[in-house]
Order: C-alpha cells, then sequence, then structure tokens
C-alpha cells in the first residue's frame, strides 16, 4: 500500500497495491501497522455508507468539539470528487482544501484528520461511499461549511446547475462564521 501525499499535510491518500487477473482482483483495503505509521494509531468506532445519485453534493460537513471525528473514506462504487477543508483557524493551511478523484477503479482512501470539514461530490451513475470514523455520530455537534464558499473556491467539476443539495447544505455558513476550531487543540 502506498501513501501519497497531498497539499495539506495532515491529509493523506492511501493506494492499494491491487492484484488482477482474469478471475478478478484482491487488495489490501487497509492495514493497521501501516495506517499507524502514517497517522498514528487512531481507533475507528463507527463504519457509515452512503449511495447517492449523480450530482448529489453531501457537504461539506463537520463534527464541533469535543465530538469532532477524523474519517477514512472511499467510494466503493461509482466515482466522486472528494475534499477535505481546513477549518483549525491559526493552521497554516486554513481555508485551503485537497480535492481528489475516488472511485471503484482507483480504490484509494482519503485519511481526513479532526479539524476537517468533509464533502463530496457524485461524479457517476450513482456512487456508494464509505466512512470509517474515529468519533460516534453526535447529532447535535452537527456542522456544516457553505459547499460555495467564493473564500475557499472548490471547483466541483461540475456546474452548479447539476449540483443536488439536501436542505441543510442550502444553508450552511460561510468559513469565516466557523469558530469552534483553534488549531493548537488539533497538533
Amino acid at each position: 500500500m502506498k501513501v501519497i501525499s497531498t497539499d495539506i499535510p495532515e491529509v493523506l491518500i492511501f493506494e492499494p497495491d491491487v492484484f488482477g487477473d482474469h478471475r478478478g482482483y484482491f487488495f489490501e483495503s487497509f492495514r493497521q501497522d501501516i495506517f499507524d505509521k502514517a497517522v498514528g494509531n487512531i481507533p475507528f468506532v463507527q463504519d457509515n455508507q452512503s449511495k447517492s445519485s449523480f450530482g448529489v453534493l453531501r457537504g461539506l460537513h463537520f463534527q464541533k468539539p469535543p465530538f469532532t471525528q477524523a474519517k477514512l473514506v472511499q467510494c466503493l462504487q461509482g466515482e466522486v470528487m472528494d475534499i477535505a477543508v481546513d477549518i483549525r483557524i491559526g493552521s497554516p493551511t486554513y481555508g485551503k482544501h485537497v480535492p481528489v478523484h475516488l472511485s471503484e477503479a482507483n480504490h484509494r482512501q482519503l485519511y481526513i484528520p479532526r479539524g476537517f470539514a468533509h464533502g463530496f461530490v457524485v461524479l457517476s451513475e450513482t456512487a456508494v461511499f464509505s466512512y470509517k470514523c474515529d468519533n460516534y455520530y453526535n447529532p447535535g455537534a452537527d456542522g456544516g461549511l457553505a459547499w460555495d464558499d467564493p473564500q475557499i473556491n472548490i471547483d466541483w467539476v461540475l456546474s452548479p446547475d447539476k449540483i443536488q443539495l439536501s436542505e441543510k447544505d442550502k444553508k450552511q455558513p460561510s468559513l469565516t462564521q466557523i469558530l469552534h476550531f483553534d488549531y493548537k487543540n488539533f497538533r
């Protein structure tokens, strides 16, 4: 398994070695020792899965302290543009984002640490998406960031008229309105 750096040092791509032939393929989708060496020992306690159709944009979501979550995400079926945004006030990469194509073809996983907002948009007809989380979901700590915040300037690949949002995601605040994440608490 390869560990690939991104423009934000704490956000990492895990790319498996895939062994395939006429019967199909095999790969290790998770190796605790490789993961621990790359990011430290992070015990995952909850797995989530979603299925979405073309143009669905889920995000940009996070859990407010003290219920923040680190995530290891992957696209099991289809293709998505996945985004991690640093919302840690005072971080050298505050307000920056990392875009990564995740698909059933590339088998990549993206590690998103605590203190980041996360979202994705579906680029294929449908997509099945998996999340491993290191903290339990707490409805009272649910938070979000506007998907189209001009300060972040994310290229979601699709034109805005193709984007499908939940009512909740249509009303998320801008980056400057998110005040819960002090960088010193996430180091």
